[in-house]
This record gives C-alpha cells, structure tokens and sequence, in this order.
C-alpha cells in the first residue's frame, strides 16, 4: 500500500498538484484509521490530506481511480454469453456485433435503468464492454475508442427514446412533463455511461498498469491549459479563473508593496534622536517611501490564433489595472488602433472584445500580421501613450509573414519607456521557424518571455506590476 500510494503521490505531482513529502505521510497515518476495503473511505482520507485546492479535485479523482479502482474479476461476469460462439466471434473480430445480436442487452438496459436498479446496470455495464468494446490486451488502444464503440453500437438516441416512451404521466401536449421525463432519461444513460468507463478503465489498469494509464489519460490543471490551443470547454474554464486570479494578484500586490523597503535615511531625524542615547545613532530614522505605480502600455497582435491569448492577456491585465496609475492598450494586425475606450469600467468584456472587432481600425491592407506596418503608425499616431515611466508589453508570435519588421521603431519605443517587455504564447523550440522573426526583435527588449499557461501568465503580469526600474525584469 505505501508503494502504491507515493507512486500516487508521484502522479500528483506530474499532474501539477503540490503535494509534501509531508502531505504523503499525513495520508499514510490517515489510512491507518480507516477501512482500505472502503472505497470511499480511502479517497476522503487522502483527499483530505492531500488536496488543497478545490480546482485540483478532479485530476485527483481521476487520477485515483487510476491508481485505486476495483480491478475485474478473473472471470466473465456472464459466462453464458461470453463463452457462446457469438460472442467468441465478436471478441475476434474486435466487438462487432448486428443490432439483432445484441437486443437481448438493449431490453435489458432498458428494463434496468427503469427501474433504477444499480446492480443490473453494473452487470450490464460489464456485459456491454465485454460484447461490444472490442478489447484487447495489449493494443495500445486509449480509454475514449472503447467507450465510443459501446454507447454508439447502443444507439444512446435509441435507448433515450424508449426510457421516455416507458414513463408514465408524459402525454404529448405536457411540455413541462416531456422535459422532465427527457432530463430523467439523460440522467440515467450519463449513470450508465460512467459505469461503462469506469469497467474500461479497470480493464486498462489490469491489462497495462496504473502508471501507463494515468500517463495516456493524464489531464492538465486549468492553469497549466495550452491558451492557444484549448477547446472551448477549456477556454471556458480558463474564462472562469481569470476574475479570482486578478483578485489574488491585487492583493498580493498591493500587500508587497506595503511591505516595501524603507525609503531613504532621515539624517536630521536620526541625528535628533540620538540625542537621547548621548549621541549614538542605535535608532535610524526613515523618509516614507514613494510608491510609484507603473504606466501599463499593451501592443497585442489579435491576427488569427492570437486573437484568444491576447483576450486572456487583456482580460486579466485590465482586472487588475487599478495597480498601474495609467492602463492604455492597441490592438493590431497589419494596422493598429488604440482600444481602451472599448473597455471602461463596468463594461462587459466579452461585448467590448466584440465591439473591438467591429469598430476598432486594425485592417489596413489583406489582414495578415505585419509587425513593421503596425509598429510604424503606432510610432506615428500613439507615440506619446509611451513615457518614461511606462511599462510596455507586446503580445505576438512575432510571425511576420516575410514583410518589414521595423526594427529601428521597437528600438525608438524601447529607448523612451522604462521597459519593453515581449511575451510569446508560442512555444520557444518554435520561434525563428518558418516566418518567425523573434530572434530580431529579442535583442531590442528587456525581457521576452514564453508565454502559454495562465500560470505562466500569472507569474508575468505579478513581475510587471511589481516592478520598479528599467531593466529589473531579467531575460528568462
């Protein structure tokens, strides 16, 4: 069992939970005080003691039902039907079957979820994987194709249907009853979905080991999401983080700026003081230290991918503006315009970034990136935004399509602000391939930063804020 449980341990930490030496011998002891027969038992003790952040919960439990779930029985669990000629034809030719051959499962089911009885559905579960999954030991096959061949070999729309038909008080002018009864159908088809995954999973952690599994089925934290490449379920996710982010990156904030250094001797005071100590200075005394707040200026390039990473760059930059004395951000392609009136305060972000799009001058000639175009008429039009006290970030993949880079103008900008920071959403072995120029530009900035996970993110925009003087942001 303590193998086992520091080879969880070892998964966790793979997965981005922190997890102590410490934690690990917390939930050693809190084993020692419950039934390791139980199941649920066991997971609450090391989630206890091992989960701190409610965000991390479901890598967890996937992650323990890698590790801890019920292995399958040695034998079939209906051998009448896994030892019959059909179904030893089916196993051979990886699970296929006629929808005539399998009716007899599909009444079954549908009798079962009926009636709400949890044992047949757990009997018919392992039937269904054995008859219709195709497994095989030792096919490197993931978890998700099994699982699609049974419920689509099923017919879900099929099953839903006839659950729906079979309940009772549903007539055809009772919306409010049809919906309930549909609500009730899904319900009991997701129950036996996840029994189905659940006795696949068993089945690729006794064929494979725990370890091969969880690394095949392994899933990423969501600040530790690919922002340029997640799915829509993901971006929502991410969506959801950004608020509480930007209120814990104030907070923190603003507390290390409190609890900055002193400011300069106060020679008169201390010399003043020392005279009640017969004139030994064992009491320095301290000027207030001026807090100066940066200037925060953003030049994000919204061309295809980067459209999304320069949302999230804006959304979190923008929730925590009241950190910086003065926030101004441009939006370009291969022309750029200034964009803060789109985002005041009390402005939905999600209609501003629309409003953005729709108004907003950032089209000037195809609508391809060019970096040397845009940097150019910034240079032109914007170019007292950037003042000696500014902070100036660009966001881009520095992919230019071949054209002008404009050197000579980041230069100019980054010789009068107080720094010129670049951040590169794409993944450093990358840059200067195909059309990326970011080698000519890296030269011209005080720090330029790969840039893909909020976390990463995170840990960007906290250094700016906090920083103080030009050049106090090292190259990575």
């Amino acid at each position: 069992m303590l193998i086992g449980l520091t080879d969880f341990a070892d998964e966790l930490r793979e997965i981005g939970i922190p997890v102590s030496m410490v934690e690990v011998l917390d939930a050693a002891d809190a084993l020692r005080h419950v039934d390791l027969g139980d199941r649920v038992a066991v997971h609450a003790a090391l989630a206890a003691t091992m989960v701190k952040n409610a965000r991390h919960q479901d890598a967890f439990d996937l992650a323990y039902d890698v590790f801890f779930g019920l292995r399958p029985a040695p034998v079939a669990s209906q051998p009448s039907d896994i030892g019959s000629p059909t179904a030893q034809t089916q196993q051979a030719s990886g699970g296929g079957a006629n929808p005539s051959d399998i009716s007899d499962l599909f009444e079954a089911l549908v009798g079962a979820l009926a009636a709400g009885d949890q044992s047949a559905v757990s009997a018919l579960a392992r039937q269904a994987v054995d008859r219709l999954s195709g497994f095989q030991p030792g096919r490197p096959v993931g978890g998700r194709y099994y699982l699609y061949r049974v419920m689509h070999r099923l017919d879900v729309d099929r099953l839903r249907g006839r659950l729906v038909e079979g309940m009772a008080d549903v007539g055809d002018d009772d919306d409010l009853a049809g919906r309930l009864a549909v609500e009730t159908a899904n319900r009991q088809i997701e129950r036996f979905r996840s029994q189905v995954e659940a006795e696949i999973l068993r089945r690729l952690v006794d064929d494979r080991g725990p370890e091969a599994v969880s690394q095949t089925l392994r899933q990423p934290l969501v600040e530790d999401l690919d922002l340029m490449h997640a799915t829509r379920e993901e971006l929502a996710q991410i969506s959801h983080r950004i608020a509480p982010l930007a209120r814990k990156l104030a907070s923190r904030m603003s507390a290390r700026r409190r609890r900055g250094h002193h400011g300069r001797l106060d020679v008169r005071r201390t010399i003043r003081r020392s005279l009640a100590h017969g004139g030994a200075l064992v009491d320095p005394q301290w000027k207030p230290r001026r807090i100066n707040k940066p200037e925060l200026v953003l030049l994000c390039d919204v061309s295809g991918s980067m459209a999304t990473f320069a949302r999230f760059t804006m959304q979190l930059t923008y929730a925590i503006g009241h950190q910086f004395s003065n926030v101004r951000a441009f939006s370009f392609i291969d022309g750029i315009d200034e964009v803060t009136r789109f985002f005041g305060p009390g402005e939905d972000f999600d209609d501003a970034m629309l409003r953005m799009a729709q108004e907003a001058s950032l089209i000037r000639q195809d609508g391809h990136s060019d970096y040397g175009a845009a940097l150019k008429r910034f240079c032109d039009e914007f170019f007292d935004a950037v003042t000696p006290r500014s902070t100036v970030i660009v966001t881009g993949d520095a992919r230019n399509n071949y054209r002008s880079t404009g050197e000579d103008v980041l230069a100019r900008i980054g010789d009068r602000a107080r720094a010129l920071l670049w951040i590169n959403p794409e993944a450093k072995r990358y840059w200067d391939t195909g059309d990326s120029v970011m080698s000519r530009y890296s030269p011209l900035c005080d720090g330029v930063f790969e840039v893909r996970t909020l976390r990463q993110l995170e840990r960007f925009v906290e250094r700016v804020a906090l920083s103080r003087v030009k050049g106090l942001v090292p190259q990575p």
